[in-house]
């Protein structure tokens, strides 16, 4: 006799508590709803995913310096690019890549009087 009241109690506090979790979940959520949480935290992930690379930081993933000459930052971004694609991180990779493009880009807005090309071609005539 004793353990079955014991059981039913078991299973009544057991539904109580399962109720009570559900209450405070969905308020939880109405609460966050009304705060606006859920888009704070939607446009703090976009924010965060659109910032650019800076030139520092690509110079730091590729491991040169501002007078390095582009033929080495090439051949660096190959290197790490080749090295990342064989032997696993996908996002390693990725900021390889991107870390040669913000190069890249802070490469050609040095215009013409630069020396080299994105490409290594020399920019300059012969005279």
């Amino acid at each position: 006799m004793a353990a079955k009241i014991l059981a039913n109690l078991i299973v009544m506090g057991g539904g109580i508590l399962a109720r009570a979790v559900v209450q405070a979940y969905r308020q939880a959520l109405a609460n966050a709803s009304k705060n606006g949480v859920a888009q704070e935290t939607i446009q703090n992930t976009i924010r965060r995913a659109s910032k650019a690379m800076s030139e520092k930081e690509a110079r730091q993933i590729l491991g040169v310096t501002e007078e390095t000459p582009w033929e080495e930052i090439v051949r660096r971004y190959d290197t790490l690019f080749e090295n990342n694609a064989k032997n696993g991180s996908f996002y390693l990779q990725s900021k390889v890549h991107r870390a040669k493009e913000c190069l890249e880009a802070v490469h050609q807005s040095k215009g013409p009087g630069s020396g080299q090309g994105p490409q290594g071609v020399s920019n300059s005539t012969p005279s």
